[in-house]
């Protein structure tokens, strides 16, 4: 696939379904409390420009208000965590996994790592940020 191909995505059910224009950025990996409990586990996001991100198939689409800084998309039908993005910012964090092709994406950083879960280690060797990106790099 190549970077000006665009992706497609969606949930579980298909009541979501979404396309990409161009590629993604690199796939961050948040363990944030947040990110835990509507994942089930660490979410992997790649971000996209807002207007990259077209959603072609909304009847199952809703947004929660997750913070007073950002808000998750996801399927209200089947329940599939979708999208992340931060009010009035410009990028859209889009689930890796609910992209219908994830080849050429690569992990690129862990965020909130110090927010992690006790009941895994990470050992991947990639960059760890003990909050976001702008935190202190732990590993």
């Amino acid at each position: 696939m190549t970077a000006d191909q665009p992706r497609s995505g969606g949930c579980l059910c298909g009541a979501v379904r979404y396309r990409l224009q161009g590629a993604p950025r690199a796939v961050v990996y948040c363990h944030c409390g947040q990110c835990r409990h509507s994942h089930g586990h660490f979410a992997a996001y790649a971000s996209v420009p807002a207007e990259a991100l077209e959603v072609v198939e909304r009847r199952g689409l809703a947004w929660f208000r997750s913070s007073t800084e950002a808000e998750r998309g996801f399927c209200r039908e089947c329940g599939a965590s979708l999208f992340w993005r931060r009010l009035g910012g410009g990028d859209c964090g889009v689930a890796a996994g609910s992209l219908d092709d994830a080849a050429g994406l690569k992990a690129s950083a862990l965020i909130f790592v110090a927010d992690k879960g006790a009941y895994y280690e990470i050992t991947d060797g990639l960059p760890q940020y003990a909050q976001g990106r702008g935190s202190p790099r732990i590993g």
